[in-house]
């Protein structure tokens, strides 16, 4: 076994003359293969910087004792075999000759496969990228990804020639020093020719461009500017902003409606549309603003903030990744306030099973005859004693019936009190238009 714990051979494979070598340094070259197994026999073929990091070469022997030397050898060995100071991995290969023929990434293409290395998606910007690989001709379109070997960008050229010279030009060499962040010193660029002849681009973003179509949507959450990186030795990303907030409510003891959310929120601007969720067992909600600026005010001031006095019903903000809600009018459990009053429908009674006040008007007491097939609402003779109602229509009658006693307050808005304070104390009696806990200053919200 090695030091990181993988074993470096496979005993089980049929022995070849073709020996299989793992966790090479970057680009390994055939001199180094060939020194390594110089000591074993005569090395006949080579094939270096093999599999997506290119740290995997092949070795041919001559003879099959002379791999069968090399494997036994190193297996016995209290030391690794070693290139540049790295443990190499040795075992058979499944083949018995190396045939060369080329690889995806040695056929000239329009297309490169570029990896950036020592770098974090953020630190080196599509535009960056755009800028060093125009230089040689213009470039049609970028994609930019994180895998295993970092990051890396796909760059595609109108031909091939055009991608070779840029190839040619910056393989193996660093992005100059002026276009890269302050804590950045290099970073060298591993190109190889990518089997992509036309890259699909569904929108602009900062992390993907055509700069052949003009009219490609564009992704307003991924946009150039959303994501900022900061200078310095704690470089971090910046959350992306919107002008919809998240806010996450921690230890609900009082119910927190619409209104209530709006009372909060709209005492720093416009509120377009809430909605209300449950995930994960808690409370959310999402609140947009007609901007972004308006959203960051909001977020910087209640972030921490408890709706009621005590500690309860305390908001956690972050940005949304939408930009535009879609939600009911009017619902208990959203709001739309950028639809008129007047064009939202509320739920209408149902109408009543009584004669009409125009029928009471015409008809009295028994006069009044049912149209064929409609049961009468009732009959006054038959049903007992009922007393009129004042202001009804004439000839309306209903039964008087005690009222339940309503139960003792347990919470702020227990009896559907209208809700007046940004500030909803938990106990005692709050003065009309202040707000309980207020902080020096006239803030609204308690710590």
């Amino acid at each position: 076994m090695s030091s990181s714990g993988q074993p470096q051979f496979r005993y089980t494979q049929t022995p070849s003359k073709v020996l299989h070598l793992r966790n090479l340094p970057w680009e390994c070259t055939e001199e180094e293969l060939i020194e390594l197994g110089r000591p074993f026999g005569r090395i006949v073929n080579t094939k270096c910087n093999v599999g997506a990091n290119r740290n995997q070469a092949f070795v041919e022997f001559a003879e099959l004792n002379q791999a069968i030397s090399m494997v036994s050898y190193f297996a016995s060995s209290s030391e690794p075999a070693q290139v540049r100071g790295k443990s190499v991995y040795i075992q058979y290969s499944n083949r018995h000759e190396i045939v060369n023929n080329k690889s995806p990434g040695d056929v000239p293409g329009n297309v490169l496969l570029v990896t950036i290395e020592g770098v974090e998606a953020g630190d080196v910007s599509i535009d960056v990228i755009h800028l060093v690989f125009s230089a040689f001709g213009f470039v049609h379109k970028i994609a930019t990804f994180e895998k295993a070997a970092g990051f890396q960008a796909l760059i595609q050229f109108t031909d091939a020639e055009t991608a070779s010279n840029a190839k040619n030009a910056l393989d193996g060499r660093s992005i100059p020093r002026y276009l890269l962040p302050e804590h950045l010193s290099s970073c060298l660029l591993r190109i190889s020719y990518s089997a992509h002849t036309d890259l699909n681009i569904k929108f602009q973003s900062h992390r993907s461009r055509d700069y052949t179509n003009p009219y490609l949507p564009v992704n307003p959450t991924a946009i150039e500017g959303f994501v900022q990186v900061t200078s310095g030795p704690d470089v971090k990303t910046k959350e992306p902003e919107s002008n919809v907030l998240l806010a996450s409510i921690e230890n609900m003891q009082y119910a927190v409606t619409v209104d209530v959310l709006h009372t909060v929120f709209a005492s720093f601007g416009n509120v377009q549309k809430i909605a209300i969720f449950e995930k994960n067992g808690g409370t959310h909600a999402l609140i947009q603003y007609s901007d972004l600026t308006t959203a960051t005010v909001a977020k910087d001031a209640l972030e921490g903030h408890c709706i009621y006095d005590g500690g309860y019903c305390k908001l956690h903000l972050s940005y949304s990744r939408h930009t535009d809600l879609n939600v009911k009018a009017y619902s208990d459990k959203s709001r739309d306030y950028t639809v008129p009053e007047g064009l939202i429908a509320t739920p209408q009674p149902a109408p009543p099973i009584w004669p009409s006040a125009q029928a009471g008007q015409m008809y009295h007491g028994s006069d009044y005859v049912h149209p064929p097939g409609q049961s009468p609402a009732w009959d006054a003779r038959v049903q007992g004693t009922f007393i009129s109602v004042p202001g009804t229509f004439p000839g309306q009658t209903t039964t008087t019936y005690a009222a339940p006693p309503a139960p003792p307050s347990s919470s702020p808005h227990a009896q559907g009190s209208p809700i007046n304070y940004g500030m909803m104390p938990s106990s005692g009696q709050a003065t009309p238009g202040t707000f309980p806990n207020a902080p020096p200053g006239g803030g609204l919200y308690g710590q």
